[in-house]
């Protein structure tokens, strides 16, 4: 992925320090927890009974590459997610609330969010940032956004899409 700026996102890479070691995390699948966005996405004709991936986060143990990622993310606040988006999930359009991150860190300013790709692209992996389609990523390729950035993330193809998605305060 080319590093690039754009209005309210930008992308970057910092070389993988993990490597196959996210795949065999427990990972749980939590509901999807904007119901204004789930009840357009059922008006709009979609049909599935999950809308997230499945996630490993700040609420258990912390891998020990975590750390080159905090080196890496100075941020305040810093929270994290693994998430594994198997074939089929799509989380269409929209923008995040930050629910539990303002709940948990009593905040109500800018908020920033990163996606890492864990690996590289395999082909039916989509992300996209404000109109623009990204692929061909390589594993540790990045995205970050601010506050409510309009994005979406799918998984069509035949292999699970595995992302970290940080959350945080760009001091």
């Amino acid at each position: 992925m080319e590093i690039q700026e754009y209005d309210n996102w930008y992308t970057g890479h910092i070389d993988p320090s993990w490597k196959d070691q996210y795949k065999d995390l427990a990972y749980i699948n939590e509901p999807f927890n904007d119901p204004i966005s789930l009840k357009e996405w059922r008006e709009l004709g979609y049909t599935q009974t999950k809308f997230t991936g499945d996630m490993y986060d700040m609420r258990q143990p912390e891998p020990k590459w975590m750390n080159s990622l905090r080196d890496h993310f100075t941020w305040k606040n810093f929270s994290w997610s693994l998430y594994r988006m198997n074939p089929g999930c799509c989380l269409p359009m929209h923008s995040d609330t930050y629910s539990r991150f303002r709940q948990l860190h009593n905040w109500q300013g800018d908020i920033h969010r990163a996606i890492i790709y864990m690996e590289d692209w395999q082909s039916g992996h989509v992300s996209e940032c404000e109109n623009t389609v990204i692929t061909n990523w390589r594993a540790g390729d990045y995205i970050v956004w601010k506050n409510d950035t309009l994005h979406l993330a799918a998984n069509v193809g035949k292999t699970p899409r595995y992302t970290l998605q940080i959350t945080g305060v760009v001091q």
